[in-house]
């Protein structure tokens, strides 16, 4: 009896995100961080600068799909925990503690990311790189039109 290697599926998609989160989710916990707060402190840390709170926001709500209200909690138990700190009235900026949690975080997954993507074929990660982010645009799509058949209808 012979495997034949899957299609790409919601099934696939879903079972490589979940192991690769699952691995960084046991890495945050160590820093004492969530999921959401590295998504939302990645944002902050890559930036050139302060960022603007409601820009902050809304690169949360587009990465994890969550409403604006909780992104904001997010932020603020960024700020509770002096990772980000307000700047301005609007702006943030991360901390030197938000810096060395990312930076330390980010080292952490390093060689666990190496070790998964170890041996596959540049050809390959392109070719899934092209699929996934095609499926990410059409599901987005697909999201941004459910939400405006929900406007509609209130």
């Amino acid at each position: 009896m012979t495997t034949s290697t899957p299609l790409v599926d919601p099934r696939v998609i879903a079972l490589a995100h979940y192991a690769g989160r699952a691995l960084l989710e046991r890495v945050l916990a160590r820093h004492g961080a969530t999921f959401q707060q590295s998504v939302t402190l990645r944002l902050a840390a890559v930036a050139d600068g302060p960022v603007d709170r409601d820009g902050l926001v809304d690169g949360v709500v587009g990465a994890l799909k969550i409403d604006a209200a909780e992104a904001h909690s997010v932020v603020d138990e960024l700020i509770d925990a002096q990772l980000l700190t307000p700047q301005e009235p609007s702006t943030l900026r991360i901390t030197d503690a938000g810096r060395e949690l990312y930076d330390s975080a980010s080292a952490a997954t390093a060689p666990i990311t190496a070790r998964i993507y170890a041996d596959i074929p540049k050809e390959d990660l392109a070719a899934a790189g092209r699929v996934l982010t095609l499926i990410a645009g059409r599901a987005n799509a697909e999201l941004a039109a459910m939400a405006d058949a929900t406007d509609a209808t209130q």
